[in-house]
């Protein structure tokens, strides 16, 4: 149980020190694709339909959304 929780510890830390060197767009792209990619494969999941199609649909939307957020936000400057 320790070495699956230190396993689990150390690829967030490597996962997440990766976002440090992105630009905020890509950032923001990154964030809509992985909130997409969880809510697609959830709503599939719960309807039945196959999870991975359903997380690579709501990973491509969500990034599109990312990127429709990001330059929305840089247009308000």
């Amino acid at each position: 149980m320790r070495s699956t929780l230190g396993a689990i510890a150390l690829a967030a830390t490597i996962g997440l020190s990766g976002c440090a060197s992105m630009t905020p767009t890509e950032q923001n792209v990154a964030g809509g694709a992985a909130i997409g990619a969880l809510g697609g494969a959830a709503i599939s999941g719960l309807t039945g339909g196959s999870i991975g199609t359903g997380a690579l649909i709501g990973g491509a939307v969500g990034a599109g959304g990312g990127y429709l957020y990001d330059r929305d936000q840089r247009s308000r400057w």
